[in-house]
């Protein structure tokens, strides 16, 4: 390929010649340059490397005859086929084609000497292979002295185009140049963790020689699988590990403690912090008074108290004069941040102002000026903060609530408000969602990490109940007894309106029919339709004890708080995941009340919806749900991959590779450290010119 066509398709091959349409087509499967090529590894393998007599050959398992054609026919019953017999001096075998070409029919005439490579099974003619793999050959013609790689399939290319590119790369002397296949690791390195030769392991993995275990190496269990796992994990923390380097060399407000602010709030506080809490609020005080931007992810389960924690830190930037912004997924959850930090912030003579996307214009224009002008030093709202029209005066904390429900421009969106003024904002990332320990060293390298790893006292368990959905009128009983009892209830229902496909209860058809079932109850309904006032007053009603049974979509999962709520019913609790379901639940249980969740589930349940209700139903525990729902769901799904903001790994298996994942943690650093030069270009070598793992 020239250097003018690699500019046009944004290729970069050097060593190999791949034409300009080619390299189209293989960058759409993110095949890029010799390198990509290189990791573009074989899904399975074919054993050319030994003949089997056709008397001989065991059923059922891919073989390879030789023999010479004694018969080619196209028949036309019982549909129109190219039939072949083949003859070794073993016996006879018949080879079938269903579809075929009129070339094939002149290619396999008789005396032709053909290897044919497939399954042998009992047909109607006798001894038979459908479709097999077919040459023709001479008689002598040397087997293959390696097993054949047969490679994932690249839209357009032929898989005999893909097996003579990697094979020149591989082979090439011009590709040995270019160092795409050199060891680059130091060698203290490979021999304190026992890595195989990088060079070593590709070409074995490409061109196996006979008689190694093709299973092994197919299902990726082969020791010589282990370099490329770890050579694609250290990538990953050198990447991420580089970027939190670099991040000091950024200014961001120094903001050091003051605690008069803090100390007054507390006063006002019913408990006490826990001590999880109070080493939590330390971690964050002492990152928010260095002058490089703070990026923590604080973790807790349900109900362990990040929002006063959140509350007290906001407290030490306002006391140095500075801003401070907090964004939340959804408008329930951004009103009742507002109410709940006006509570605590106003009585210390604070003012904030929230920003929804909802919002009339002369409120939304007030609370823009506001902002601009430093009137209100707290910002709480939706997405909508990070609008065109938001400008900070002095932005220098920013915190983002249930982050993963935020895509990575979003969240980056938010901070660059503060970098309008020279300094970048310090941010704290919150979720209720925990993050599996190989996860968080995985993808959130690049973050420290707080963790509130206990709950605050008094709060009552909650217990899980699964009952299938006949038994509803003993769910409606509970219901009555509960609300009768002077308690509060949620009936959770997964869709607003009627789906013919799924069939799923709505919450509006709900809210009516449990209307009719409790008419001396007062029963309320919110969705996310709903405008955002009404969802407010809605909610205002439920908390003080107006609404007795509230009727939600799955709109309440996080943040709402109401204590008196101590039963939850949750509609085909079967098609909703792990962490919704934890989160739901958290809902109750924040009281003194024994509370309780009933799952209602209907039959039949596939084998990934029981697993689900069986460790929801087995477990409490947030961290441990959180593990369970990653080996269900694998990574991909459990960070989203639109806003995972890094690429998922392709090689290795954070479950399986953990003790990797610990080597190349301490490797990315020893590299940065001492090699920087090597850290640069093992990084060049897998991310090229793309940097999809520094992503922000």
């Amino acid at each position: 390929m020239k250097a003018e066509d690699s500019k046009k398709t944004g290729q970069s091959f050097s060593a190999v010649t791949v034409s300009p349409s080619l390299a189209r087509k293989l960058a759409a499967s993110g095949i890029r340059n010799e390198f990509d090529l290189v990791l573009h590894l074989p899904l399975r393998y074919e054993d050319e490397t030994r003949l089997d007599s056709i008397r001989d050959a065991p059923e059922g398992r891919p073989v390879q005859l030789e023999g010479v054609v004694i018969r080619c026919d196209v028949m036309y019953r019982p549909r129109r086929q190219l039939v072949c017999q083949i003859q070794d001096d073993s016996g006879t075998v018949f080879i079938r084609f269903l579809h075929f070409y009129g070339s094939q029919v002149k290619a396999y005439a008789m005396g032709t000497r053909m290897r044919v490579l497939g399954e042998v099974r009992q047909g109607f003619f006798g001894p038979e292979m459908v479709h097999p793999k077919c040459h023709v050959v001479k008689a002598g013609k040397p087997l293959a002295d390696t097993l054949t790689p047969v490679y994932p399939a690249v839209k357009g290319v032929a898989r005999e185009t893909m097996r003579k590119l990697v094979y020149q790369v591989l082979h090439d002397d011009a590709v040995a140049r270019s160092g795409c296949l050199a060891e680059i690791l130091p060698e203290q390195i490979t021999r304190k963790y026992q890595l195989e030769s990088f060079p070593d392991s590709v070409k074995l993995l490409h061109y196996p020689l006979p008689g190694m275990p093709v299973d092994a190496l197919q299902q990726r269990t082969h020791p010589v699988w282990q370099r490329i796992r770890f050579d694609e994990l250290l990538a990953q923390q050198l990447s991420l590990r580089l970027h939190y380097h670099q991040r000091r060399g950024f200014h961001a407000p120094v903001l050091r403690p003051t605690g008069h602010l803090a100390e007054k709030l507390i006063q006002q506080l019913s408990y006490q912090l826990t001590d999880a809490q109070q080493r939590v609020i330390a971690e964050i005080c002492h990152d928010l008074a260095m002058p490089y931007p703070m990026q923590r992810l604080l973790q807790g389960d349900v109900g362990s108290g990040k929002t006063i924690v959140a509350a007290l830190t906001v407290l030490q930037v306002i006391s140095n004069g500075c801003q401070a912004a907090i964004m939340a997924p959804t408008e329930i959850l951004a009103e009742q941040h507002f109410q709940q930090f006006s509570r605590w912030f106003e009585p210390l003579g604070i003012t904030l102002v929230l920003i929804t996307g909802s919002q009339k214009n002369a409120r939304r224009q007030a609370a823009v000026t506001a902002i601009a002008t430093g009137q209100v030093m707290l910002a709480v709202g939706t997405h909508a903060l990070f609008q065109g029209d938001i400008r900070f005066a002095r932005l220098g904390f920013v915190i983002i609530d249930e982050q993963h429900r935020f895509g990575v421009g979003q969240r980056l969106a938010l901070r660059m408000k503060g970098m309008e003024s020279g300094l970048v904002p310090h941010q704290l990332m919150m979720s209720a969602t925990p993050i599996p320990r190989t996860l968080s060293m995985s993808y959130y390298a690049d973050l420290d990490i707080s963790v509130i790893d206990s709950l605050p006292p008094g709060r009552s368990p909650v217990t899980t109940r699964l009952v299938e959905d006949y038994r509803r009128d003993e769910v409606i009983a509970r219901i009555r007894e509960a609300c009768r009892s002077g308690r509060q209830a949620y009936w959770i229902c997964p869709l607003i309106e009627e789906s013919a496909t799924l069939q799923l209860k709505t919450a509006i058809e709900t809210f009516a029919t449990l209307r009719t079932i409790f008419p001396d109850l007062k029963t309320g309904l919110v969705h996310g339709r709903l405008p955002a006032k009404e969802k407010a007053e809605l909610m205002r009603a439920f908390r003080q004890g107006e609404i007795q049974l509230l009727v939600a979509t799955t709109v309440i999962e996080v943040g709402v708080d109401v204590p008196n709520a101590s039963l939850m019913v949750i509609e085909h609790a079967e098609r909703m995941g792990l962490s919704q379901l934890h989160q739901l639940r958290g809902r109750v249980g924040r009281g003194t009340e024994v509370s309780v969740c009933i799952l209602l589930y209907q039959q039949p349940l596939s084998d990934i919806a029981r697993e689900r209700l069986r460790v929801i139903f087995k477990h409490t525990d947030g961290f441990e749900i959180a593990r369970h729902d990653l080996r269900i769901r694998g990574p991909g799904e459990f960070l989203g991959v639109q806003q995972s903001g890094v690429p998922l790994l392709r090689f290795a298996d954070l479950e399986q590779d953990a003790g990797l994942l610990e080597q190349a943690r301490t490797v990315a650093e020893i590299l940065l450290r001492d090699n920087p030069d090597v850290a640069q270009q093992h990084l060049q070598r897998w991310s090229g010119n793309r940097n999809e793992y520094l992503r922000v």
